[in-house]
């Protein structure tokens, strides 16, 4: 597959290949949002992807949506991924930071109790959040205030700062998948009037003040935004997803970022569409497809010029190899979901490497 295996220059980062890890939530930091030792170990076993991008983690404090993520908000919490990113980098690595902040998804259990912020006061339902006293609903957020938004800026720029110092190679902004961007975005989670809802650009507005305070802090060539236009989880919806997906194309020429991250589907088959072929004849940087790809896939989009890398999830997880894998032909293992948010190394850092016969 030479597409998958040709490098990539990825905004001030080469990339050995195209085979790059999605950010996946694992749940396994402290209960202070402390990276591990543990987390270590399973980021530097999968330091052959061309870039790998580290799970959603927190932005600022007070802001909880898996008891324990992490966090790039503490002294502590910049030493425990310092920790992370050397060994990734002594495993011949790249690195970046999904920095987050949770929105509606959060719960009073898991942030001292405080409510939960979002752009309207509409609750995720169908669904429940883990909490130390076990699943719960979630509950209804209260509306931001515009007055409100700078400070939230400001933490994003702010964590970006926090992940240079942690030794990353860049940033991701996490705008997808029904947390507090994506919740601004998108007007099935929105639905304010004045400068911050409404048309696109209005809605849009707090996600382009955030990548510029992040690209001001570190430079917009190790900063990527990850966007799910189509993606329903969280409650999420969008009266036209597609033309959303376009205008934030457009807009995110302005910005010249490393990447631009696309998730091309839905969970749960609720939204459908192509979101890929518009945004790729809109975007003129680099872009990242996710969901669902197989490697022939992807390395067809890839040489066709639909796609510049794929990012793969729990292939990547069940698989810390992956492109050897995939350069060998070899079976993959087969990833257990019933430890994907648990504590410990069963299931995170336990997974085989493939030994030919």
């Amino acid at each position: 597959m030479p597409s998958l295996f040709s490098p990539l220059e990825i905004g001030a980062v080469s990339a050995a290949n195209r085979i790059f890890m999605a950010p996946l939530t694992r749940c396994r930091a402290d209960a202070e949002h402390v990276p591990t030792a543990l987390m270590a170990e399973y980021y530097a076993q999968r330091a052959s992807a061309g870039l790998l991008i580290a799970e959603a983690t927190m932005a600022m404090a007070g802001h909880s949506s898996f008891w324990t993520e992490p966090g790039i908000h503490s002294p502590a919490q910049i030493a425990g991924w310092r920790r992370v990113t050397a060994a990734v980098h002594a495993a011949g690595g790249r690195i970046f930071l999904q920095i987050w902040h949770g929105g509606r998804a959060c719960h009073p259990l898991l942030n001292n109790g405080a409510q939960p912020v979002a752009p309207s006061a509409i609750p995720i339902t169908g669904d429940e959040v883990r909490t130390p006293e076990g699943k719960k609903p979630y509950v209804t957020p209260r509306e931001l205030r515009d007055d409100e938004l700078p400070a939230i800026v400001a933490g994003f720029r702010q964590a970006a700062a926090n992940a240079r110092a942690a030794g990353f190679d860049g940033v991701e902004v996490h705008a997808a998948n029904g947390y507090l961007l994506d919740e601004f975005l998108r007007d099935g989670a929105n639905k304010r009037t004045g400068p911050y809802g409404g048309p696109f650009a209005h809605r849009a507005r707090l996600l382009c003040e955030v990548l510029e305070e992040v690209c001001a802090a570190w430079g917009s060539d190790r900063v990527g935004v990850r966007l799910s236009p189509l993606n329903s989880y969280n409650s999420m919806i969008d009266s036209d997803p597609i033309g959303l997906a376009t205008w934030l194309a457009v807009r995110l020429n302005d910005f010249n970022l490393a990447y631009l991250h696309l998730m091309r589907g839905d969970f749960f088959q609720q939204q459908s569409g192509d979101v890929l072929t518009p945004v790729r004849a809109s975007y003129k940087g680099t872009l990242i497809g996710n969901m669902g790809f197989s490697a022939d896939e992807a390395d067809q989009a890839i040489a066709a010029g639909r796609l510049d890398a794929v990012a793969f999830g729990t292939a990547f997880l069940a698989n810390p190899d992956l492109p050897a894998r995939i350069r060998m032909g070899a079976p993959l293992n087969k990833p257990n979901p019933a430890t994907f948010y648990t504590r410990g190394a069963v299931g995170y850092t336990d997974y085989p490497v493939w030994v030919p016969a």
